[in-house]
């Protein structure tokens, strides 16, 4: 058996060491050794389940990657995500890791981790259709499906002049969309270059019509010891290649970076 030896641990391990007994002290459910993480499970290649019916996608390996880290045990909480902001203000989970992006207004209620994730939103039609909308102006008086409570709805409604369709999860808006009842939709262009090759669906991307978003673990914003560790496991993973692993497995990039 090797002798545990504080003085060769590196920087990193040291501080996640520190902050993982930190916030194991103001925090009774990761005193008991769970990491509650929440996730909407049907937004696909996120978090979804198989044909099994086992929970999987990026978030998901992110979210097992981080709680090993962390040296917790990952359980995760299916929510909706018209309600997974309320569901984490009211104590349900510990930390959300469902593509939660980084906004100011989200930042006055809600404590974010460093960024994990770069991307932007994209618009994207059926495949029949000859129409190349590249901006959001473009859409104007077109019907397009969106996440509720998503900031893309928020983009959509900003823009005016667009019938906004909302739905509870990303099924139902591709759904409408493959069967014409939507001129377009808009969304993450990870997730719409995902479902277009790998399930085959009569998508096609046109144009990248909003900035760069980041993506970050979302947590109350009064867990400081939390936000410590969880910002030194992530550190860890693109350090030691976790993070760039995972991104090749699902989108053949390393999509932790801008």
């Amino acid at each position: 058996m090797r002798a545990f030896r504080p003085a060769l641990l590196s920087g990193t391990a040291l501080i996640l060491a520190a902050a993982t007994s930190s916030l194991a002290q103001t925090a009774p459910t990761l005193s008991k050794g769970v990491l509650k993480i929440a996730v909407e499970g049907t937004y696909a290649p996120f978090t979804f389940k198989d044909k099994k019916g086992v929970l999987t996608g990026f978030d998901v390996d992110v979210a097992r990657a981080l709680a090993a880290k962390l040296g917790l045990k990952p359980e995760f909480v299916l929510t909706e995500w018209s309600g997974i902001l309320a569901g984490l203000q009211a104590g349900k989970y510990d930390v959300i890791i469902n593509q939660v992006g980084i906004t100011a207004e989200r930042q006055k209620s809600i404590g974010f981790s460093d960024p994990y994730v770069f991307s932007r939103p994209q618009i994207a039609v059926h495949t029949s259709k000859g129409q190349n909308y590249n901006t959001l102006a473009d859409l104007k008086g077109k019907r397009v499906g969106v996440g509720l409570g998503t900031v893309f709805e928020k983009d959509l409604r900003d823009a005016g002049g667009i019938t906004v369709v909302t739905y509870p999860g990303t099924p139902e808006y591709l759904a409408d969309l493959s069967s014409g009842r939507l001129d377009a939709i808009y969304n993450d262009r990870l997730l719409i270059g995902y479902l277009a090759k790998s399930q085959g669906l009569p998508i096609k991307g046109v144009g990248d019509a909003g900035s760069v978003d980041s993506m970050g673990i979302a947590m109350k914003k009064t867990n400081t010891g939390l936000k410590t560790a969880v910002d030194a496991a992530l550190k860890g993973m693109k350090a030691d290649g976790t993070m760039a692993k995972i991104g090749q497995q699902w989108f053949g990039q390393d999509v932790s970076k801008p």
